[in-house]
Parts: structure tokens; sequence; C-alpha cells
């Protein structure tokens, strides 16, 4: 039973305290205050509810004269008033519908950078606004206002969502905004909604004298140490008050408000906001992975230690203070120094790592951490994927059940949904594989392109040349489903058919159609699932609306989503509770991070022109705009999906400006081709070739947006966005198409649709 946040910081549990050995880290403090690194410190380790351990170690003063610490010492917080105090109040504000995360920091502060900044409130929460480290502090200035003024003119070096670079700046704004939506100041807002709430007493700015005695002092300045006074020169410049920094509090202080965030808001925020706000939301294509104020896995997430899993999250405070939270053992180490005391020069991330290291050890840390999908990572029953290319030996579904026999489709009469790709590992057709088992094949269905996958035209029934079976077409302009009387002839559908992993491959649809009607008419349906080819963990893209389903996307899913087509099945009957007899017989041997070519399994062209894993992975963001009729994507050449071209583009000149733009993962070079069919079929043009050259951190939906923003820069009103609408899936992302928005600043508004799609996907999951 989990302890109330009030009553668990007042004391220690004794049963807590014997159940943790705090002798090795005893040591390793107590090393750092004989060696100067640190006068002293306090430490608190809470774990499942409880404080297991609360210690004061050193001197809280060495000068004018030493003092011992104590546990009740209040520390200026540094950086920790990031989190603590100013995203605690972007939580708040975000709950009471009065700030949303995309939006641009203009539509709270107007005149910020004249009112045309693209700088959004996520960027700033993340640091990928592109604003300086901090203010200019010379020459010598003072005030609040002053202080907002300069922040408010400070001109950003790079394009927002581009580069991380930690910023002050960006939480000084912060802290304004919340002055300006709520109408009190930071400190009086933060009391009133989080502090208060938790009993969090002696958190608070600019500190009485009458607390002094308790404070920790820091750096000499003017001859004698900072002591109740903030350390930060900025925010002594703006009076003690700002978002990044003057925030002083104890380690039970800090203890009740991560008991509380680790609870999932307890009182204070809905667990919903505490998951938005911990986990990432720093741009998908980046290395970094910050949450919203929160640090996650970064060059400042030392304090994390070695156990601590990704998904886990904290923050440091350059004073020397520091916390990590841990939501999947229910644990978080506060440790809280006076490092700067009484000069600064010294490194506390070693001691932060050991401290951490050795709590999280001895809480049996077994989990790899929570999903980070969009990310590169995340955990789906095997765990975390690492970025290694693995030597697999994959089966799919259809080698799985061959090894059984086929013994669940035995005495029925199968209607089996295939192509040519419908092969086990050793290349036999899943036709003759069934047949020689016994099993009865009463019909065959194909999808578009046909029984051979080798045709782009509607595709008339026809008869399978070895066996006799009737094939029924399901890529027929008026008809696209199975029909009452085909289903009459059998007792069960078998699909197994290979995806590529874009929304738009109609593959998926021929299968929810068929898994749809099974439903109705009371069939067994069976998916014989196969590997995505271009992995399970990158999910990418805006939402498909309701109102723009069609044929090449008639489910919400994003543009790249990460499944299987047996996961979809899963999913598509349990959302639309459809009630079908749906069982998937899922492959084995593929994780959720391998590639195509991890699988050992062997290329087969799903259609005539997806002819490589390459063309597979581009093919969610080049094939985004290809319903253009003045605009190829390269078929009828050698390479469909890897190059574009027009004969209203300059190769060079297109070229020049994605590469200037420096898209992660990929580099473009100008090229010539003829198409041999489809688009300018038979005349020479211009146009660009893409070469992947990281494909993990290669985001196709991000290439998509940059070709589309490019066009609409060098080449505008070339396109009708609107005739992409079914492709592109989205009005959101139509409408800043249409706009010429900056492809981050789109990213960042899908980003949050992404996130509601991973949580909407994990009980479908099978990997």
């Amino acid at each position: 039973m989990r302890i109330a946040c009030a009553a668990l910081c007042v004391a220690v549990s004794a049963l807590a305290q014997q159940a943790f050995n705090g002798a090795p880290i005893d040591a390793q403090i107590e090393q750092a205050v004989r060696g100067e690194l640190i006068p002293g410190a306090v430490l608190v380790i809470g774990h499942q509810g409880r404080i297991v351990y609360h210690r004061a170690y050193g001197s809280r003063a060495i000068l004018p004269n030493s003092e011992p610490m104590t546990e009740d010492t209040l520390f200026d917080a540094a950086s920790l008033t990031k989190v603590v105090a100013t995203t605690s109040a972007m939580m708040k504000l975000l709950e009471q519908g009065r700030v949303r995360i995309n939006d641009r920091v203009t539509a709270y502060l107007p005149e910020f950078q004249g009112g045309k900044s693209a700088i959004t409130i996520r960027n700033l929460m993340t640091h990928f606004s592109g604003l300086r480290e901090d203010l200019d502090l010379e020459p010598v200035w003072s005030g609040y206002e002053t202080g907002i003024q300069r922040a408010l003119t400070d001109q950003p070096r790079s394009e927002p969502g581009v580069k991380f670079v930690y910023s002050d700046i960006n939480f000084i704004l912060l802290g304004e905004i919340v002055r300006r939506v709520s109408g009190q100041t930071l400190p009086d807002y933060v009391r009133e909604q989080v502090f208060a709430p938790l009993g969090m007493t002696e958190s608070m700015f600019n500190p009485p004298e009458s607390l002094r005695p308790r404070i920790a002092p820091t750096e000499i300045d003017n001859g004698a140490p900072l002591r109740g006074v903030v350390h930060d020169p900025t925010a002594r410049y703006m009076g003690g008050v700002a978002g990044h920094a003057g925030l002083f509090t104890t380690a039970a202080d800090l203890a009740r408000f991560c008991e509380m965030m680790l609870s999932g808001g307890g009182r204070v925020f809905s667990a919903a906001t505490v998951r938005k706000f911990t986990t990432p939301q720093s741009p998908a294509d980046q290395p970094v992975l910050r949450g919203l104020g929160w640090d996650i896995d970064s060059p400042f997430s030392g304090n994390r230690g070695e156990l601590f899993p990704i998904g886990s999250y904290g923050h440091t405070g350059f004073t020397g203070t520091s916390i990590w939270m841990d939501p999947v053992s229910q644990s978080y180490v506060i440790l809280l120094a006076n490092s700067v005391h009484p000069h600064r020069g010294k490194n506390l991330t070693p001691l932060r790592s050991k401290v951490a290291t050795i709590a999280a050890a001895q809480f049996g840390i077994d989990a790899p951490g929570i999903a980070l999908t969009g990310y590169n990572e995340t955990i789906a029953g095997a765990g975390l994927h690492r970025d290694v290319a693995r030597n697999g030996e994959a089966m799919t579904g259809l080698d799985v059940l061959a090894a059984d026999g086929f013994a669940p489709l035995r005495n029925k009469r199968v209607g089996l949904i295939t192509n040519h790709t419908g092969l086990s590992r050793d290349g036999k057709r899943n036709i003759d594989l069934m047949t020689a088992a016994g099993i009865k094949i009463a019909a065959i269905f194909s999808p578009e392109h046909g029984i051979a996958g080798n045709r782009d035209e509607r595709i008339p029934d026809s008869t399978d040349a070895a066996t006799g079976i009737p094939i029924h077409s399901l890529y027929q302009a008026d008809r696209r489903r199975i029909t009452p009387e085909m289903l009459s002839e059998v007792d069960a559908l078998v699909f197994d058919i290979q995806d590529v992993g874009a929304r738009f491959y109609t593959y998926s649809c021929t299968m929810l159609y068929a898994l749809e009607e099974a439903a109705k008419a009371k069939r067994a349906f069976y998916v014989l699932d196969r590997p995505n080819p271009i992995t399970g963990v990158h999910v990418e893209g805006a939402v498909l609306d309701p109102e723009l389903e069609s044929f090449v996307g008639c489910y919400e899913l994003p543009l790249r989503h990460g499944m299987t087509l047996g996961e979809i099945a899963r999913m598509i009957n349990g959302e639309r509770k459809l009630g079908a007899d749906l069982t998937v017989i899922p492959a084995k041997g593929w994780q959720r991070g391998d590639w195509w070519d991890s699988t050992g399994l062997a290329w087969v062209d799903p259609s005539p022109s997806m002819r490589s894993l390459n063309a597979a992975l581009l093919y969610p963001g080049v094939a985004m705009l290809e319903a253009s009729v003045n605009y190829s994507v390269g078929r009828g050449t050698d390479a469909p999906f890897e190059q574009i071209g027009a004969d209203w583009i300059k190769g060079r000149h297109l070229a020049a400006f994605l590469n200037e733009r420096y898209i992660p993962g990929v580099r473009v070079y100008p090229t010539r081709f003829k198409p041999s069919s489809s688009n300018f079929s038979g005349k020479w043009i211009e146009g660009i070739r893409f070469v992947v050259t990281d494909r993990n951190a290669f985001d196709s939906v991000r290439l998509g947006l940059e070709i589309a923003f490019a066009i609409g820069k060098l080449y505008p009103g070339k396109i009708d966005w609107t005739t992409n609408r079914f492709l592109v899936g989205n009005r959101m992302t139509l409408d800043a198409l249409t706009a010429n928005e900056e492809p981050r600043s789109v990213q960042s508004k899908i980003q949050d649709s992404v996130t509601v799609f991973v949580d909407r996907r994990k009980p479908y999951l099978l990997y």
C-alpha cells in the first residue's frame, strides 16, 4: 500500500532502512567530502512509496565558519528550478487548457522576436529552440523586466528543431509565459498549484532572512559566500525570480515531489500529463532524448548512472543538486550538494553516476525501459532495441504453420488471400505447401498487382496454372471486397502477403476489407504474419483522418506505422469491435528493431516498383506526393521511389537546397532519367536521387515534408497539394504543405498524434 506523500517524507521507515545498504554510497560521498569535491551533501533515496535512505554528510558551510550539514538544509536548487517549478507550472497550465505545447511562443508573448518567430513551446521545453545558452551579463544590468526584454529580443543561432542547445533563455521565456497566462508570478502560481498541495512548505524563491541559518551557502561573491541569494547571476540580476533558476528547497520537499511524479501525479496532475512531460518529446531524428523540461538521455544525464533504464528521467543543477526518477522500479535518487562553495569548477558527474548506480543495483533493475517508439528504441517483449544489425534466422507465419502441418486448417475449406510473396523461407509457395499437406484450398484471392505481383492495371479473375484453383481478383473497378457468394465456398480465410510498412500500401486495406467480411459471415480468419521490413520501432507521420479514408488508407495509422499486418489485424478487430474469429500466426526470430537484412529471408519485390529495402525505406515519404500527374517518383525507371523528377525541376538547384537543410540520415544528388512508363514516359527529365546514409537516424516522412517544402519554395504552384490528400491522409499536414510551413514545425505538430498512436497500438503488439 502506498504511503501518502505528506507522511512519506517526514520520517524514514525503519524497515526500509534495514532493507537498503547505504554503506557503499556513504563511502563514495564521504570520499568526495574528504577530497574537497564537495563540502557536504544530503541524500534521499526512495523506492516503491517509501524513503529507504536519508542522510546528511560533511559540512553545510566551510566559510566564514564551519557548520555541519543537516538533513533539513535548504539548497539553492539552480536548474532544478526548470523542472520542479517552471515545468510543473506548464503542466498545470496545459491541464487547464491554457497553453498548448505545439503553439508558437508568439501566441503568448506576441512581441517575441518581432512577432515572427516559428519557435514553439515544445522547442523551448526540449532545448531545440536555437536560442543561445544564456543572456549577456555585460554590461551589468538589473531588473526582472529588463531580463525578460533581453530574452524576448535575443536572436536564435539556428532554426528551431535543428540542434540541441541547453539554454537558460528558453526557461526564462517559459517563466514569463506562466506569469502572463496565469496572471500570477511564477513563485505564487507554483506554490499555489503544486507546492502547497504536496506539503512542500520549504520550497520557495527569495527565502526570508529567518531561514538563512539553514541555507547552504554557495560561491564567494564580493568577498563573502552567497547565502539565501540565488547563485545564478542572470536570475540574481532578475531579482531572484526566473524560470531557469531561483528555487530554494530541501531534500524532504523534493522527495514529496518525486513520489508524486512516480505515483502518476497524485492530487496534483493527471497520469497522462506526467507521462507526456516525462517521455521523449525532442525531435525524433536527433540523438538526444528530452522530455518536456525533463532530461532522459543527453550529455547532461550522467546522474542516471549505469543501471537506471532509458525511460527514467531527471535533471541537475549547477550548484551541485540533482534528482533522478525511474517509473519502472518506482525509485528515485536525490543528491543535494553545494559544490560551488566556496568556489566553482568541480565535476560532480562521476559522483552522481556512482550514487545512482549503487542505488539502482539494490533495486534489482531488470526492466529495459519504457516505449520510446519513434526514437529508434522500444520495448516489446524481449527488451530495448539497440541499433546493432543482427544476423537473424526469421521464420514467417507460413513457416511456423507449415512446421505444424497446417493443423488449424485441417478439415476446412480454405480461402487463401495471397500473391507471389506468399513464400516459405526456402522459397516454396504457400499454395503448394498447403495442398501437399492435404489442405483443401477452395479459392484464392489476389490483391493489387495480381497473383504474380507484376501488373499495375486492374486485374481480372483467373485460375492458378499449377493447381487449377480459381483466383478471385480483389483489384477490379467494381470489386475490392470478398463477396458473400465467394465466402459461401469457404470455412476460413487465410491471409499471407508481405507488406512494406507504409499506410498507403494497399495490401493492408485488402486485409481489413477481408477481415470485415469474415466477421460478418462468421468465418475464421488467419493471418500468417511476416516481418515489417523497415522495422517495428520507427513510427512517423500524422495519423489518418477518418474523412480521408480510401483504398490507400483505410485505417487510422501513421504513414509509417511500425507494425506487422498481424498486429494491424489485431488492432482493427479490437478497436472496431468486429468480433472476428481472428488468429494471428506470429513470425519467429524477428525482433521489433530488425530490418529486413536481419531476417535471413530473401527479398521478393512485393510490387512491380518496390525493388529493394532502400526503396521501401524511402517509400513512405517519397510516395506521399505521387498523386500529382506532373511529378515522377521514378516509376518506369531502374530506381522507383529512390529518385524524383519533373520537366520543371532543376536537379542541381533542388539537390543543393535539400542538402543545405541537413536532413538527418540522407543525402541528395542531381540526376536525369527517362521513365519507360507512368508520368513523363519516354521523356528525359531532371531530378534528384536519394542516398540513405544512416537508416536509424532517417525519418522518411521528414524527407517527404522537406521535398514538399523545397518544391513550394523553389517551384511555387507546380503541385496541387490537394491531389495528394488521400496519400497524405491528414488535414493538418495538408494545410501545412499548402502554407509551405517549415518541416520541423510540422513534425512538432505531428508528434502528439504519433505519441497517442504508440499508446493505442501497445495492446496489439506481438513482438
